[in-house]
């Protein structure tokens, strides 16, 4: 049976000055809510103001979706900047340890990198609590606070608010981030 459902082309796009080709739009990456590839794109420009900040300095771990998140088994994290990338998407060098050396990250700067990683369904983008200049001397405290027995998504809130008390003492700023997950 053919689908009367129009497939989203292929399409060559300008952001900001940079042109990208975006393709597989219609491909739905969060199958529950049928959240196409070109729905996470929009959506990623949209929220570029405020995400931004938090990734711009940074290098980035990306994990990948290439089949949604419905098909977990699928994803995978990389470190090391694709080669395929354009050549105004910057990285930076960052030494590991002494088996991987050298990996060259991602740097997520402005909103044709966002687009880009978005296009390479990076639904995940993990900055580094460093900045790349100061890879020593990180910037951020994390605290990863996943619900699951015994603690709910509820103890979890309790437990960040608490948290956010206590820095408020340091005159720290505290923001949640939260993974979707």
């Amino acid at each position: 049976m053919a689908s009367t459902k129009r497939k989203k082309r292929d399409q060559e796009v300008t952001v900001g000055r940079r042109k990208l080709k975006l393709t597989n739009l219609d491909k739905v990456l969060y199958p529950k809510t049928k959240t196409t590839k070109a729905e996470v794109i929009d959506y990623y420009a949209r929220v570029a103001d405020a995400m931004l900040p938090h990734l711009k300095g940074r290098p980035l771990t990306l994990r990948r979706f290439p089949e949604g998140v419905g098909k977990p088994q699928t994803s995978f994290f990389e470190k090391n900047c694709p080669k395929h990338r354009p050549d105004w998407v910057k990285t930076t060098p960052i030494y590991v340890d002494r088996r991987a050396g050298e990996i060259d990250f991602c740097m997520c700067q402005d909103l044709p990198t966002l687009t880009w990683m978005a296009q390479l369904a990076a639904l995940e983008l993990h900055p580094s609590l460093s900045k790349a200049t100061r890879m020593e001397q990180p910037t951020v405290l994390a605290f990863d606070l996943d619900p699951g027995a015994p603690a709910g998504l509820v103890e979890c809130c309790r437990v960040a608010l608490r948290v956010r008390e206590l820095f408020s003492a340091f005159d720290l700023d505290c923001f949640p981030k939260v993974s979707g997950g």
